[in-house]
Order: structure tokens, then sequence, then C-alpha cells
């Protein structure tokens, strides 16, 4: 995964990645048309498919709602990638197919608009801008897995319908 970064603060809270108001929806692509605009009202606009966000701690603290990560990935974010994140968005963004990396060192240098390639499977995140790179744990096998077939409801699906082979 590439993209250019888009950098954030501590503390942010599903309603500011996706605001109340927004979610008499469940349309991935209606979400994304409102994604972050409480905390940068030019985020539904400038980001570009395959950016990643990056932010401090407790990304995605608040409620449960799933709208939050599924508005962050169809705006076209392919990671994000902070100090720590609240447990249940950690957990959800992989159930939505949501590529979430926790690295505190990454947030300290990356800046917004640096270009960063990121490989999950090994945790190495490379500022490809500042020729610097971080070191997360990468992500466990089946965790990959379920990202691989873009969330969890459809890597069940294809584990029923090929259970040896999905």
């Amino acid at each position: 995964m590439r993209g250019k970064c888009w950098k954030y603060g501590p503390d942010i809270n599903t309603d500011l990645i996706i605001p109340a108001r927004y979610l008499n929806t469940t349309d991935p692509q209606e979400l994304a048309k409102h994604c972050m605009e409480d905390v940068d009202q030019t985020f539904p606009v400038k980001v570009g498919k395959g950016d990643i966000i990056v932010a401090d701690k407790n990304f995605g603290c608040g409620s449960s709602r799933e709208h939050a990560p599924i508005a962050i990935k169809a705006s076209g974010v392919s990671c994000v990638i902070a100090k720590s994140f609240a447990r249940i968005f950690y957990r959800n963004a992989f159930n939505v197919g949501l590529l979430v990396i926790v690295c505190p060192e990454a947030f300290q240098d990356i800046a917004e608009g640096d270009e960063v390639e990121v490989t999950a499977e090994t945790g190495i995140i490379a500022n490809i801008t500042q020729g610097k790179s971080y070191t997360a744990d990468p992500i466990p096998p089946f965790m990959q897995e379920i990202l691989n077939h873009g969330g969890l409801m459809e890597y069940v699906a294809a584990k029923q319908s090929n259970p040896k082979g999905a």
C-alpha cells in the first residue's frame, strides 16, 4: 500500500470520523462524502485512492459504530497508522477490510503530505519522502486473510463456499 499521508491529532472519535447526522445511511459511498469533515472539511474532496491517515493516540474512540471504518475505507484510504487505536475501532476496521497499524514512531516523524508505503505482512512502514522506515508489529496471517478477502463477512463467505482452500 502506498499513498499520500493525512495527519490528525489525538482522540479522533467516531463522531469526528463520520458525524452522527449522516448515520441515516449505510451506503459506503455516501458515508465517504462526509468522512472526517468535522475535523477537515476538505478531506472528502482531497483524499485520493490509496492515501493513508496518520494519527496520534486513541484513534477511533467513542461509539462502536462500524460506519467510521467503512467511511474511511470508502473514501479511498488504504491504511490508518496511529500511536494507538480504540479497541473496538481496531477490530471493526479489520471486520470491514481496513488495514490499521500501531506505530508511535511513525506518527512522530511522518508529516502531512509525505508519501508512505506500508507492508502489512512485515510491519515495515517506509516514508518515501523522507527516506526513513519504521517497524510495527506485522499483521498476523489470519488477520491478513480477513483483509485480503475485503473484510470478515467476505472471509466467512469464502470459507463457507470453499472450506479447504479459502
